[in-house]
């Protein structure tokens, strides 16, 4: 019997990197966890297959743990998105709809992507994606992929950029080749 010596050597690092991969997300995770509130601002540029170049619109985004979502977009024109439960309320202009999430399963992976990570809610996450996570607690990286394959017609991935507690930048990645990249910063004065 020969013994490979260097294989076993890969087996073992391999094993150990997952098992410290896994400690290192169940340490971010328990630290967004224990943020109850949050307020940042956002540059999202969107690009498009149609488009020349990139869609940008700005504003804020805040969270209230564990399940209050909102995206103001101040430019270039005014919008809100509130997620409160499984509620979305969209307001433009004069007019406002109100959504029920299980009539949009469609929708599901963008909003689950931020809020579940938000919240430190690895359960919810790995109900909705396949997740691979790098880094540590300083700088980290988790990638979503979603395990619906109707989900997966529509989101290809969801990439979530972090230090600490902090969203640094979201960028969603559609089956079709267009994307989002949503960047975050703490406003002026915190």
């Amino acid at each position: 019997m020969t013994l490979r010596l260097p294989s076993i050597c890969f087996a073992v690092l391999t094993s150990v990197a997952a098992h410290a991969a896994a400690d290192d997300l169940d340490d971010v995770m328990h630290v967004l966890a224990a943020r109850r509130h949050g307020e940042v601002s956002f540059v999202e540029r969107q690009f498009l297959s149609l488009l020349k170049k990139p869609l940008e619109s700005s504003g804020e985004l805040l969270y209230d743990a564990p399940d209050r979502l909102e995206k103001r977009t101040l430019e270039p024109h005014p919008e809100s998105l509130l997620l409160s439960g499984n509620v979305l309320t969209v307001e433009r202009g004069h007019h406002s709809h109100v959504l029920e999430l299980q009539s949009y399963p469609q929708v599901l992976p963008f909003i689950e992507s931020i809020r579940a990570t938000l919240a430190g809610d690895r359960t919810a996450l790995e109900r909705v994606f396949r997740l691979q996570f790098s880094g540590n607690l300083a700088h980290w990286t988790l990638v979503l992929a979603p395990l619906d394959a109707e989900a997966a017609k529509a989101v290809a991935e969801v990439r979530i950029e972090g230090a600490k507690d902090d969203l640094l930048q979201v960028e969603i990645r559609q089956a079709d080749g267009d994307r989002s990249l949503m960047t975050l910063h703490a406003p002026a004065g915190q």
